[in-house]
């Protein structure tokens, strides 16, 4: 008989298909915010009005804007912004963009609740994989404040407690987490999803396809997040679709972000990612291969290699995608050349002598010591990278 124990997430709402400005405004007039520390993708900030939608609702509450958050969340703007949130005594932190500035705000929240103000102190909270695969968590204050989330890609970290963070003079990625890091709100508006780029859209969109997957094939599923998935399956694979033929259709692109929601229930119930994830952190931060490329890439060749010890499950993840009868890796790979996504180590600019530090910084991921076949060591997950150069 199965047994297990269900834990719903510290998040108060998600809201869907309301407009940015009506649910923002009711959002911060609930909470009686007085100061919201605003953090945008730099692109979204210079280039579209949603922004200027956000300062239109906030008014004088706006205690201050950063659209300076690079890729993958390197620590020195994080902790930059941090302290130009403290100055400001924000009481609230609200993210308008993809998973980099999601991951910052989460950061932004430990730091001013743990007294960080530079990027060497973060060393202090950083999780540590042991050399068996378990991931110790440093003690942790709770965030100084609680965020807002407003996503613009499909990647779905807003739905997480924990961040990725990089060192960007180590080159390595380090995760971070304690349980309210999480946005305690997160507003799903298509409309703000078409200024993300197509590339960008599309290809976080496989990365929560990943998620589906990696939690469906996982060596400790639960009947929620099973049931989960395989919506999460049949949303993206209909709607990613859509959005390429058709950048206009909200309807669609509302499928998407539900799709990307449903995708990470597993992440929130500590089941378990394998080493696409494992091995995709570290092209992130390595490499700087962007997420959704990673899942492109690795993928296919994560799930041929699973085949021997999990078929019966990745036969659900096929039927799922609409493809009954095909290998899972086989279904995923079609639906990544559908939308005309990348599909080998090298269309990212991955060099070979890159290969090696690669497979050897994976071995420090703990996904890659929960993938359901046992990755061995180095030359197994270089193996993998081989297969996808």
């Amino acid at each position: 008989m199965m047994r297990g124990t269900h834990r719903y997430p510290p998040m108060e709402r998600v809201i869907y298909g309301i407009p940015l400005a009506e649910a923002l405004a009711r959002e911060v007039a609930e909470r009686d915010a007085r100061a919201v520390y605003v953090m945008a993708s730099g692109t979204l900030a210079r280039e579209t009005d949603v922004l200027d939608q956000v300062r239109d609702v906030l008014g004088n509450r706006i205690a201050g804007v950063c659209a300076k958050i690079g890729a993958h969340t390197p620590r020195i703007d994080v902790v930059a912004a941090a302290n130009e949130a403290r100055a400001a005594k924000a009481d609230v932190l609200l993210t308008v963009g993809g998973g980099s500035v999601t991951d910052a705000a989460k950061m932004v929240g430990l730091c001013l609740g743990n007294d960080v103000t530079t990027p060497e102190q973060l060393d202090a909270f950083a999780a540590v994989v042991t050399p068996e695969g378990k991931t110790v968590r440093p003690p942790t204050k709770p965030p100084g404040a609680r965020s807002i989330a407003v996503p613009t890609t499909l990647s779905a970290g807003e739905f997480t407690w924990f961040a990725g963070c990089t060192d960007t003079v180590r080159h390595r990625k380090q995760s971070y987490g304690t349980d309210l890091m999480m946005p305690s709100t997160v507003i799903l508006d298509p409309a703000v999803t078409v200024h993300t780029p197509e590339w960008l859209f599309l290809s976080t969109g496989i990365r929560a396809v990943d998620h589906a997957v990696e939690d469906l094939c996982s060596i400790n599923p639960t009947p929620f997040s099973d049931g989960m998935s395989l919506q999460a399956l049949r949303l993206l694979s209909a709607g990613l679709p859509a959005v390429k033929r058709n950048p206009n259709d909200l309807a669609a692109r509302l499928d998407c972000q539900l799709g990307a929601w449903m995708s990470i229930m597993g992440s929130q119930n500590g089941v378990a990612k394998g080493a696409s994830h494992g091995i995709g952190h570290v092209l992130g931060g390595t490499a700087d291969v962007p997420h959704g490329y990673t899942s492109c890439i690795m993928l296919p060749h994560v799930l041929r290699f699973n085949e021997p010890v999990n078929a019966a499950r990745q036969a659900w993840v096929a039927q799922a995608l609409g493809m009954p009868g095909r290998s899972a890796a086989d279904a995923v790979a079609a639906l990544i050349a559908s939308l005309g996504l990348p599909s080998t180590l090298r269309d990212v600019g991955v060099r070979a002598d890159q290969l090696n530090a690669i497979a050897e910084g994976s071995m420090h991921d703990r996904w890659i010591h929960t993938n359901p076949r046992k990755i061995e060591g180095p030359s197994t997950v270089r193996s993998l990278l081989d297969a996808a150069w």
